[in-house]
């Protein structure tokens, strides 16, 4: 499928290469549910799960460009984020867009 002149890359002719992705699970360990469990009740951001949570990000991303990488894509374009609890105290987090080659 070949496109071109799509508005978010003005004047780029490109190949798409097929779909990318990366994702890991990550669990959370007994500290961080105490440290969650307590902080539910004085309310407000519970740092533990977003610290693992922006670490499950940045090792789905990399993962999925490691994907693109290997198909030797110039860009992944259109990457979204999406995540699911797998079980009770895991979450899977996955990074997924097109691999493109510019011509």
């Amino acid at each position: 499928m070949k496109l071109s002149n799509l508005n978010h890359i003005p004047g780029q002719e490109f190949d798409v290469l097929g779909l990318v992705k990366g994702n890991t699970v990550q669990s959370k360990h007994i500290g961080k549910d105490i440290g969650a469990g307590l902080k539910t009740l004085v309310g407000g951001e519970i740092k533990g799960y977003t610290e693992m949570l922006q670490e499950a990000r940045q090792i789905a991303t990399q993962r999925m460009v490691g994907e693109a990488e290997a198909l030797h894509a110039d860009a992944v374009i259109n990457v979204r984020f999406s995540s699911s609890q797998i079980m009770e105290g895991a979450a899977e987090v996955i990074a997924y867009g097109t691999a493109v080659k510019f011509r």
